[in-house]
């Protein structure tokens, strides 16, 4: 499951990292870091479901090499953290994960398998590394979940799209070391990255994004065939 969702949703973010220390915030990068967390708080409250293609970048520090994923992703949002989602993965091979009322589906078809269990057992998706993640967080979550923010800026992402770059440090004991994330101008987290403390890092970033689109609640619901071995986590 790590492989596929680092929502640390979960789905989550180098040959040569350099994690250097992050800059003190003045008055003006302050005055940005409340403006975009105020976009990105009004963005949640009025996004009622997306659509947009997926790509995810998992970097293995110790052998220094990464895997790329690509795909597409439905989303609708629910009460509290109990939102719809499926990510079906297109390349390297096609997979599916449905997480509905609680419950996720990880469909494989070349292995006819798929596993279900409670969304809350996803590994990773507890974490920061997911651009869906920080879709359901309030401002208040993010401010209660990270020290206040050290390193803010502006940073264009390839395909010419305008963000405010900001680096998020967790509060307390957290399974990683810090989380990127990327806002554009309507308060959309459109990528993140997560760096775990043995310095893996999960990259994922959403394009031809489709605000506020018309989705089948049923397609949050996998119908598997007969043939499909199911197994329990």
């Amino acid at each position: 499951m790590k492989k596929l969702f680092p929502l640390g949703i979960l789905l989550a973010v180098l040959a040569s990292v350099l994690v250097s220390t992050p800059k003190t915030t003045n008055g003006q990068s302050a005055g940005l870091v409340s403006s975009v967390l105020n976009r990105m708080d009004s963005n949640r409250r009025t996004l009622r479901s997306l659509k947009a293609s997926l790509s995810m970048e998992k970097y293995n520090a110790q052998l220094r090499d990464k895997d790329n994923y690509s795909g597409w992703v439905l989303y609708q949002p629910g009460s509290g953290r109990d939102a719809s989602v499926r990510i079906e993965w297109q390349k390297p091979r096609h997979e599916i994960l449905a997480v509905s009322n609680g419950q996720y589906t990880l469909y494989r078809p070349s292995l006819k398998q798929a596993m279900v269990g409670k969304s809350g057992s996803i590994k990773g998706k507890e974490g920061a590394g997911s651009v869906l993640d920080m879709m359901y967080m309030s401002k208040a979550q993010l401010e209660a979940r990270f020290q206040p923010v050290q390193d803010v800026r502006e940073e264009t992402l390839w395909g010419g799209v305008s963000t405010i770059h900001l680096t998020l440090v967790p509060k307390g004991n957290a399974n990683f070391k810090y989380a990127e994330i990327w806002v554009d101008g309507a308060g959309m987290p459109v990528q993140t990255k997560i760096v775990e403390k043995n310095g893996d890092a999960t990259t994922m970033r959403l394009m031809n994004l489709e605000r506020n689109a018309r989705i089948a609640g049923d397609v949050f619901n996998l119908k598997l065939d007969s043939n499909v071995k199911i197994v329990k986590a």
